[in-house]
């Protein structure tokens, strides 16, 4: 999460601007402020009490200097600044198109532009390959931000925004909301993943793919599909499963929740123990979580924690 170590090009570019505008402010800082200790040790009223402070007020040299030479600093940096701010705005060729639509509090990733695979809370992408993400929100303002790969960009409700990324390594890249949206805005977390070529094929492949049918954990589909638990809840209420009768939006999409790492807006390891404790009591997990408490069972949460888990 430390943006002073960046890792994609965009970030690259952005911490190089930092380091030449952070180069100048310094300067500026300490000549302003040497200034200020001499001027205040020079001319302390306890040398000459008697004298009046010279005033240099209608100074005509002094004020234009004064003037033009913060107004040709900042010119400086935006001659620097402007270019990079283009820069990062064009849409690159041959860019992997990815929907992002902040929720409170995960994030959803739709692939191809909204047109195929649908995930939450984790993004994957391969490595050495532009990646145009298309924010959105589906409620109140968010910001999404990966720091080692890019800056900062707010998804705001009816408005689209972009931001490119591009990983030039694999491995994992944590994110975090940046835009506070309510009371578990700290914990709405992200986590990329970066791939290799092929092995980011292969995940789409597998991810594109139906849930699988295990007859071992047939009561927990059932009751993950059919069950009716406090005021009427069901899980397909607000959950899809692929190529089950489960197609409800408001929630992350469970299809193959399994090969996830985290859950909960990437607030929680995804295990077992976890799982079951989630399943108790949501809001009580997680401050301000939309899912309810749906009073199960211990039978119960234990068919639908199995259920779960065996959607890799």
């Amino acid at each position: 999460m430390n943006y002073l170590y960046p890792e994609g090009p965009q970030a690259i570019q952005a911490d190089r601007l930092w380091d030449v505008t952070f180069g100048i402010a310094a300067v500026v800082f300490f000549l302003v402020e040497g200034a200020l200790i001499f001027i205040l040790i020079k001319y302390r009223r306890s040398k000459n009490p008697a004298a009046a402070p010279k005033q240099l007020h209608g100074h005509t040299r002094l004020e234009l200097l004064w003037t033009a030479i913060p107004a040709l600093i900042l010119t400086g940096i935006a001659f620097m600044t402007v270019p990079v701010i283009f820069d990062q705005a064009r849409e690159p060729e041959d860019a992997l198109q990815i929907q992002v639509i902040g929720h409170q509090w995960w994030w959803e990733y739709k692939y191809d532009n909204g047109e195929g695979l649908v995930t939450a809370n984790e993004l994957h992408i391969p490595t050495d390959r532009p990646v145009l993400l298309e924010l959105r929100s589906a409620d109140v303002i968010h910001s999404f931000w990966i720091p080692k790969l890019a800056g900062k960009m707010d998804a705001v409700p009816g408005r689209v925004n972009h931001l490119t990324i591009r990983a030039p390594e694999p491995g994992e890249y944590l994110g975090q909301c940046a835009e506070y949206c309510g009371l578990s805005h700290a914990n709405m977390r992200a986590k990329a993943f970066a791939h290799e070529p092929a092995e980011f094929e292969q995940w789409l492949a597998d991810q594109e793919a139906p849930a699988r049918d295990e007859p071992s954990v047939a009561e927990g589909k059932d009751l993950f599909l059919t069950g009716t638990f406090a005021e009427g809840q069901m899980c397909v209420s607000c959950h899809t499963v692929e190529g089950t009768e489960a197609a409800g939006i408001l929630g992350p999409n469970l299809t193959h929740v399994a090969s996830r790492t985290r859950f909960a807006g990437s607030m929680f390891e995804l295990n077992e123990e976890n799982l079951r404790r989630w399943l108790e009591d949501p809001p009580a997990r997680k401050p301000g979580a939309l899912m309810p408490d749906l009073n199960l069972t211990d039978d119960q949460i234990d068919d639908l924690v199995a259920y779960l888990m065996s959607l890799e």
